[in-house]
């Protein structure tokens, strides 16, 4: 059986993990070892962050919307629950643009409800 030698392909694969990790700190970006390591738990945190961004911004739209319906004289909550009674199906990321973009809009949305 004839040997192979996979010298090309070996330095392929380092070269590709260290063109991956360019830019970190101290030793993860030029030793191999823990460039490896770096980079798996890199790929771990952006996944599990990805997801909190959501809650993030989520959290964000409430805080956008509830500082303008206070200047009403409403609460946040009692301002969601008269849009569901109302059956007015705008969700926080719109009524939150509203509130910072066109604040008009969201005055009259909020006049509706009250």
């Amino acid at each position: 059986m004839p040997r192979v030698k996979r010298g090309t392909s070996h330095v392929k694969k380092r070269r590709k993990l260290l063109q991956a990790v360019k830019g970190y700190k101290w030793g993860r970006k030029n030793l191999i070892k823990l460039a490896k390591t770096a980079r798996t738990k890199a790929g771990a945190h952006a996944f599990v962050d990805r997801r909190k961004k959501k809650r993030t911004m989520r959290g964000l739209w409430q805080i956008k919307i509830s500082s303008l319906v206070r200047e009403n004289g409403l609460s946040y909550s009692r301002f969601i629950d008269a849009l569901k009674k109302n059956n007015i199906i705008l969700d926080r990321k719109v009524l939150a643009d509203l509130a910072e973009n066109n604040p008009k809009i969201f005055q009259a949305i909020v006049n509706k409800v009250k």
